[in-house]
């Protein structure tokens, strides 16, 4: 095993994505994911803190995307405005190597209830963050919360999508947050 073989961390991620699958992510350990991709234990740990970190590594990116995007939104555009750019910014680290792992990765995380939790506070941390980023803007809070909660939901859609149809994911999120937004007016033009 050679100490600084090429593409070392994408040879990690599909080594652990074929053992969580083979034998469930309990059942595996670094050691044998390092094994499997022809690595050492170290070089493990050059690339991940942990095997979780295999499946949630670069939520931070994501998250600062997302912070940036608002940030950047022009200064006449509202919160929801803002956090559709949120969304576009995001497209820049939805790799289609992302996207190849993107059914299995969520196959691994349903079935395992510490992975689902961690994925629920990723999806927290990512709505706390354009919240944040828009009361920065000067949003109340509450207009703050409920867009970005509806970033968040058109996120989670759009994802969803575009793992299955590819593509670039800045026009997915677009088609998706239009959606959205269009399935809130309805309901609350006919919630009273």
């Amino acid at each position: 095993m050679g100490r600084w073989e090429p593409d070392a961390r994408e040879r990690l991620v599909l080594a652990a994505l074929d053992l969580f699958s083979e034998q469930g992510y309990e059942n595996t350990a670094v050691a044998q994911i390092a094994e499997r991709a022809g690595l050492t234990k170290s070089t493990f740990f050059r690339h991940f803190r942990d095997k979780r970190e295999v499946l949630f590594g670069g939520q931070e990116v994501l998250a600062e995307m997302l912070k940036a995007g608002i940030a950047g939104a022009p200064e006449s555009a509202g919160a929801v405005e803002a956090v559709e750019a949120a969304l576009v910014a995001v497209s820049a680290g939805l790799t289609e190597e992302r996207r190849a792992h993107g059914p299995r990765r969520r196959e691994v995380i349903a079935g395992n209830v510490e992975l689902r939790e961690r994925e629920a506070l990723k999806m927290v941390g990512f709505a706390a963050t354009m919240a944040d980023s828009l009361r920065q803007r000067g949003v109340p809070e509450l207009e703050a919360g409920v867009a970005a909660e509806l970033g968040l939901l058109a996120f989670w859609r759009g994802y969803d999508r575009w793992l299955e149809t590819g593509g670039d994911f800045a026009e997915v999120a677009r088609r998706t947050f239009a959606e959205v937004r269009a399935a809130t007016t309805a309901v609350l033009e006919g919630g009273e």
